[in-house]
């Protein structure tokens, strides 16, 4: 995958190592090798000018995005917590919104904070402090125990959830776009059929369908 910015040219493929991604920048110069996951990419998508990088491997739960120049983690959101492959990737215009399409039949949209200058290289769970100061306490058996959550939280609990999705046919291959607008979804199905959607940034929730067109079917719906 190749994108051209004003300063130069950037290179995505996935790399020799399994779970690993090579970003050839050509405006810097530089190549870095970025171990996004633990099993084998899947897929890859990048930002109109090439700055920002989206991840997916084989098991299609967390979907990584990553700053190209340097190779550093920026944020990771979650589809789902089953194994699942993920057919597309696709970022807003601004770069604000992530689209996701996978064989679930569902689409969903994750809100990002990319334009931070601090790379995400630790999560950090708050986890509610229990009252373990009387001995007597139905909940003093967990004196301890807290402080092995904060360390071992799952990480299903820290990743971001989407804002907005849709469920489609499930076993239909999708592929997911933005339309003229940030909150503007176009999906395109291998069956023939297109969709756009809308979704609402503040309350977030099922997207509203605004069209759909099924080409090998000749159907047409508002």
């Amino acid at each position: 995958m190749c994108h051209t910015t004003l300063g130069g040219m950037v290179l995505v493929c996935p790399g020799l190592l399994k779970g690993q991604v090579r970003v050839q920048n050509f405006e810097f110069s530089r190549t870095e090798f970025i171990m996004a996951h633990d099993s084998n990419i899947a897929r890859l998508a990048l930002t109109l000018d090439g700055r920002f990088l989206a991840t997916a491997s084989c098991k299609g739960t967390l979907i990584r995005v990553f700053n190209t120049s340097d190779g550093s983690l920026l944020q990771e959101v979650r589809r789902g917590a089953d194994r699942a492959e993920i057919y597309s990737l696709a970022f807003s215009k601004t770069a604000q919104w992530l689209a996701v399409s996978s064989d679930k039949g569902t689409v969903h949209v994750f809100g990002l904070k990319i334009h931070s200058d601090t790379s995400l290289t630790q999560t950090t769970t708050t986890v509610p402090q229990l009252d373990v100061s009387s001995n007597t306490s139905s909940l003093s058996f967990f004196k301890g125990i807290h402080i092995c959550l904060q360390v071992y939280y799952p990480k299903y609990f820290s990743s971001v959830r989407s804002v907005a999705q849709v469920r489609l046919k499930e076993g239909v291959k999708y592929l997911v776009g933005f339309g003229k607008n940030d909150f503007t979804v176009v999906i395109v199905g291998i069956d023939g059929s297109y969709y756009t959607y809308e979704f609402d940034p503040v309350e977030g929730g099922e997207m509203s369908q605004l069209e759909y067109y099924n080409f090998m079917k000749n159907e047409e719906t508002f």
